[in-house]
């Protein structure tokens, strides 16, 4: 058996696949320490800059001192903790929903949830370059499923016209992001509502890299183009934007009641730690008042600083509408992605090579993440420094 993993280790290695880890020996920050080195942080999805932040360090603290650090067993075994229930109200508030339930984390959202949502009777029609998660828990419910184009309107509309003639009664669920997280692009929402409504399916909107970035409040896509009320899954993320942890799910009371009852990942895991839960609703709260819109005004300002400085070249045109956080800069070949990675690390940055199977076969990419924790000297200084990398 040993031998049989370290020939599918050579055989990662050979292709330039094979993945790491790194210790960080500091908090998430702009600047990081790995090995001893500092380095400037821009591989993070920490967009607000809160994971370190004072409030929520000041919210867990408190959350530990009177409910101690675990959860003892899952929510429907041992009860439901104050923290968890003030995070799922806030939460339902912030999203603008009936209510909310969380997880443990946003994988386990997706693997509680579409399993519970739609079983082997139905169809679930999933974006090309939706996460993992998605993919895993459409994989899990049995569902027949149909995968369409990244954003191709005209595939899916051709695929619910198959699905209503040959699953005809059957529920379909339309599965997509807000904001994709190895592109950066955005979900056209408005247009994937109208195709749901036609069809009678349901729509569930992950808004993981979306969440705390996009909308008033950082409520997201689905609030900033007024249409929370025509997606009847909203799943997100604290782990992110939020700078904590854990997943959640928004919606109706029935549907949050039905995946209390049959969401597995829900059902069967011991509920998440209540100092968790305490920062995540802190953190919800910085983002409703003025100063949290304020920060996340201040992210625009660094993903507008990025956009205009970052280089551009055959593979990586100027994009003139940054619609998010995220910038990928394609390389294309695997070995040549880790060999930029390598050299920009060289000069003091910490920017992922991000490679197959997390992207297709021959589209390795950097991904830059900003966030407004970021100076603008040190956005300057890492896309100067691709430019020199890149000539």
């Amino acid at each position: 058996m040993q031998d049989l993993f370290a020939e599918q280790l050579k055989a990662l290695r050979a292709a330039s696949l094979d993945r790491h880890l790194a210790e960080i020996g500091t908090a998430q920050n702009p600047e990081i320490e790995i090995a001893g080195r500092r380095l400037l942080n821009f591989s993070s999805n920490d967009y607000l800059g809160l994971a370190n932040d004072s409030r929520l360090r000041k919210a867990a603290t408190e959350a530990i001192n009177e409910f101690g650090v675990g959860a003892g067993a899952s929510r429907l075994i041992s009860g439901t903790q104050s923290p968890h229930l003030r995070l799922e109200r806030a939460l339902a508030e912030w999203k603008s929903t009936e209510a909310a339930l969380c997880f443990s984390s946003g994988h386990a959202a997706a693997l509680g949830s579409i399993p519970a949502l739609v079983t082997k009777n139905g169809v679930v029609l999933l974006d090309k370059l939706c996460h993992a998660s998605l993919i895993d828990g459409a994989k899990l419910s049995g569902a027949r499923l149909r995968v369409f184009p990244h954003n191709n309107l005209r595939k899916l509309e051709s695929h619910l016209e198959w699905a209503r003639r040959e699953y005809a009664g059957r529920r379909l669920l339309i599965v997509t992001e807000s904001v994709f997280s190895m592109d950066g692009d955005r979900a056209p929402l408005r247009e994937l509502v109208e195709l749901k409504k036609r069809f009678d399916a349901l729509l569930m909107l992950d808004e993981a890299h979306a969440a705390g970035v996009i909308g008033l409040h950082g409520r997201g896509l689905a609030a900033e183009e007024k249409l929370s009320d025509d997606v009847d899954v909203q799943m997100g993320t604290m782990s992110k934007a939020l700078g904590a942890s854990g997943g959640y799910i928004c919606g109706s009371h029935d549907l949050i009641e039905w995946l209390i009852n049959r969401a597995r990942s829900f059902v069967y895991s011991t509920a998440p730690p209540p100092a968790i839960a305490a920062a995540a609703a802190a953190a919800i709260g910085f983002l409703s008042s003025p100063t949290g819109e304020e920060r996340r005004l201040l992210l625009w300002k660094r993903i507008n600083l990025m956009r205009e400085l970052l280089p551009v070249n055959a593979m990586n045109p100027r994009n003139d509408n940054a619609s998010s956080a995220i910038f990928p800069w394609i390389v294309a070949d695997e070995q040549a992605a880790l060999d930029l990675a390598a050299a920009l690390k060289t000069e003091g940055f910490l920017v992922p090579a991000i490679r197959y199977p997390t992207v297709a076969k021959g589209s390795a990419r950097l991904r830059i993440t900003v966030t407004a924790a970021h100076e603008e000297n040190q956005i300057r200084s890492l896309c100067k420094a691709i430019e020199r990398k890149c000539q």
